[in-house]
């Protein structure tokens, strides 16, 4: 039994609102023997121990008392606390759990799904199992609204119901009534004279509802979209020379069913300002010329905070290449506003000269160290080097590992001469899924499909296996680089491949079929950061199967030409049978230069391939591939690619050209608007389109931002011109059909979707002959051209 006159109820205030009436009585001191607690169900004992600040041995006193309470209440898990004494040293601890949440449900919620909210909820501390909390789940339907209020939806309504269920525990149930979603409605700008609303629009993401909000989301409100609207606005004027333009206010407006927002935007333009003079002070390190000479700005040039900021920029850069990690270049502008110039002056602060302690490298949970070490040009217990290390960034980024490549340098606590390169990768899946389609007038279909993984248990090695599902071109390939197979970075790649191959299929009844078999060994050797010469051999046995349909120009090629072209029973000799081996070798450069594998927008790729059949084989005879690619950016999000493709082939010696080695056109990556082998030379005697050994492929293709979706380089519009064909050997122009160059063009979509870069494109031809088949719709995932 409580004794009541050794009984303590101590009064705590916990956020201003917890009370607890206070005993009229003191306690007299004691020392602790025993501590008893009561009321737990689901909190362990232990855990009340951790919190409670009194222990065995210890003096208890009313302090002590009320310490203990204020301790145990803080922790959240009780309604009540009540501290008291039995006995001789005996100190009893009554707690009153607070019931735990046994389940949270929504109820209403069409805009998201429940597995979102719930995670919005958790972020801030509500979720199944926690206890209950009146102030947590207040917080909680506030932060419901809240995101609501991201999608714009600012007559949502959230009402909470509590409903105790068994072993004190209670069910939340969080009843939404959504409501109608508020779109922008106008954009308004006061103040503009130099520049017009829809100039000034064009710089928001923000923007009225049209096509395509659907997927920008743009017509909905945002705060964090405005504020960067306006540093976009300001940029915009201030690349132009307006230095005294101002946002003099912004106001937002919501019409009163909640439906209609309204955004008003006061500017003051001012005047344009002149550069008259340009200098540069402070240490340059003598290199006075040099510096000046990154400076884009000139005298008489109106100002640009864009290029201000690039040669800026360009001069700590450049500073950073000579060791210094931590040069400035102050801008310090000298405004007449009478005249409306300004003089700048470029004070260079070059700090000390550094070297790298070390490089630590965070984020690579699967990728190994070595993986990412062995890119970096900068090196440990070197100069430090700002080129080398942009360089060693652009390397881990073509990786292809990383969503994320982020290189900072920190000082060394104590050592002003001493820096730490500081490596952060955000990693993403490496696996990958190419999938390729095309439909045609005449319902045949191409598919294509691959799965890669580049980054084979974090060994940077890459392995891949190519299945092409089409009836005309079956083909099975496993593809294994190893980008490291010397420390030096020379790679090695091997090849296996099975195919299956039916020239004619999309123009005869014929199924001549011709099955490969074999694989290739190749290595590439770096011989600077963009540059690659391969070199290889490989092996690879050709089977041809034909029928009575097949073209005179493959049988003379497999059993020989007839003795008597007038008898086509006599008998044919000479060809090189149903069998061939080959063994090859080869030799390429490449050069890639481009800013991006992904989405180049500038730089070039050049490739160069030759092929030699040796006389290890049954067939002798050279190839030669070149393809060159280039980009170029212009306006703002418009980019102009060029593709070039030449193939040449010969045989070596009296034999003819192998067959299995023709050149074919039309459709994917060739000339879109034709079938696959569609145009090209053609048999005498069947008119079949039949390859050569020449071949021809040039595009032409202008991306642009997809109308109302702003800048958004993920989603965009293309048009294309195509011009292409392959021509037997001797031969420029004049076969069957006529030989001359295709010409196709069209429109399409190109989206960077989850599993690779996808391209819808809408392909009609120019040219049309005799014997053409058409291809209109296709789409690919994979490459640009």
């Amino acid at each position: 039994m409580f004794e009541p006159h050794r009984f303590v109820r101590k009064s705590v205030v916990v956020a201003a609102v917890a009370a607890y009436s206070v005993a009229s009585h003191a306690v007299t001191s004691f020392v602790v023997k025993d501590i008893r607690i009561e009321g737990l169900q689901r909190v362990e004992p232990g855990t009340v121990f951790a919190y409670l600040p009194i222990k065995q041995g210890d003096t208890f006193t009313d302090d002590k008392g009320t310490e203990a309470i204020r301790a145990l209440y803080a922790t959240g898990f009780f309604n009540d606390v009540k501290v008291g004494t039995q006995g001789s040293g005996v100190v009893v601890v009554q707690v009153l759990e607070r019931p735990a949440i046994a389940s949270i449900d929504f109820a209403g919620t069409h805009e998201f799904e429940k597995d979102a909210l719930s995670k919005a909820l958790a972020s801030v501390g509500l979720s199944d199992g926690r206890f209950y909390d009146k102030s947590l789940v207040d917080k909680s339907e506030q932060e419901l609204k809240r995101q609501y209020l991201t999608r714009g939806y600012y007559a949502a309504e959230v009402t909470t119901t509590v409903t105790p269920v068994d072993r004190n525990r209670v069910s939340i149930l969080f009843s939404v009534i959504e409501g109608p979603s508020a779109k922008i409605r106008q954009v308004n700008f006061i103040g503009n004279k130099v520049f017009s609303a829809s100039t000034l629009e064009d710089q928001m993401q923000l923007s009225t509802p049209n096509w395509f909000s659907w997927y920008t989301k743009n017509d909905l409100y945002s705060k964090e979209k405005l504020t960067g609207d306006l540093e976009n606005i300001r940029s915009y004027y201030l690349d132009r020379g307006y230095l005294e333009f101002n946002i003099e206010s912004t106001q937002v407006s919501i019409s009163p069913d909640k439906k209609d927002m309204y955004l008003t935007v006061s500017v003051h333009e001012g005047d344009p300002y002149t550069i008259t003079g340009i200098s540069v002070s402070g240490d340059t390190l003598n290199r006075t010329e040099e510096l000046q000479k990154l400076i884009t700005l000139k005298v008489g040039d109106r100002f640009s905070a864009a290029k201000l900021t690039a040669s800026t920029k360009a001069m700590v850069d450049r500073l950073g290449d000579y060791g210094y990690a931590f040069a400035n270049v102050n801008a310090q502008p000298q405004i007449d506003q009478k005249n409306h110039t300004v003089n700048l002056n470029l004070n260079v602060a070059p700090g000390r000269r550094v070297y790298v302690r070390h490089i630590n490298i965070t984020g690579n949970n699967k990728t190994r160290d070595e993986v990412i070490r062995r890119e970096m040009r900068q090196f440990e217990s070197s100069w430090f080097d700002g080129e080398r290390l942009k360089v060693s960034k652009d390397r881990l980024n073509r990786l292809g590992y990383f969503t994320d490549v982020q290189v900072n340098t920190s000082p060394v606590e104590g050592t002003p001469d001493q820096v730490d390169v500081d490596v952060k990768v955000t990693e993403k899946p490496t696996g990958s899924i190419q999938l390729g389609a095309g439909f045609s007038s005449t319902d045949k279909v191409i598919l294509s499909a691959g799965v890669s993984q580049d980054n084979v248990f974090g060994s940077g090695t890459s392995l891949s296996v190519n299945v092409n599902t089409a009836k005309a071109y079956r083909t099975l390939t496993v593809t294994q680089v190893d980008p490291y197979f010397t420390v030096d970075g020379i790679q090695r790649i091997t090849d296996a491949f099975y195919r299956t191959y039916q020239p004619l299929y999309y123009s005869t009844n014929s199924t001549f079929t011709i099955i490969s078999a074999g694989g290739d060994l190749k290595f590439g050797i770096p011989f600077s950061e963009v540059d690659t010469v391969f070199f290889g051999i490989g092996f690879e046995n050709d089977r041809f199967q034909t029928d009575a349909f097949t073209p005179e120009t493959y049988l003379n090629y497999i059993y020989g030409p007839l003795s008597n072209p007038a008898d086509p029973n006599s008998r044919r000799t000479g060809g090189v049978g149903t069998s061939v081996n080959n063994v090859p070798v080869t030799a390429g450069w490449s050069r890639d230069a481009r800013d991006s594998s992904l989405i180049p927008s500038k730089g070039y790729l050049s490739r160069i391939n030759a092929e030699l059949g040796t006389p290890l084989g049954n067939t002798t005879y050279y190839k030669l591939d070149l393809q060159q690619q280039y980009y170029y950016s212009f306006a703002r999000g418009f980019i102009l690619g060029l593709n070039g493709q030449v193939g040449y082939g010969n045989a070596i010696g009296s034999g003819p050209f192998p067959i299995f080695k023709n050149y074919y056109a039309g459709g994917i990556g060739s000339v879109r608007g034709y079938e696959p082998s569609s145009p090209g030379p053609r048999d005498p005697t069947t008119g079949d389109p039949i390859g050569g050994s020449k071949m021809v492929v040039g595009n032409i293709e202008l991306t642009l931002p997809l109308p109302g979706s702003g800048y958004d380089r993920t989603l965009r519009v293309f048009t294309f011109l195509d011009m292409g064909n392959v021509w037997a050997s001797g031969s420029v122009s004049g076969d069957s059909g006529g030989n001359g160059l295709r010409y196709g063009y069209g429109v399409g979509l190109a989206w960077i979707s989850p599993i690779g870069p996808l391209k819808l494109s809408m392909g009609f031809p120019v040219v049309k002959h005799v014997g053409d088949q058409y291809q209109k719709f296709q789409f690919q995932i994979g490459t640009a051209f």
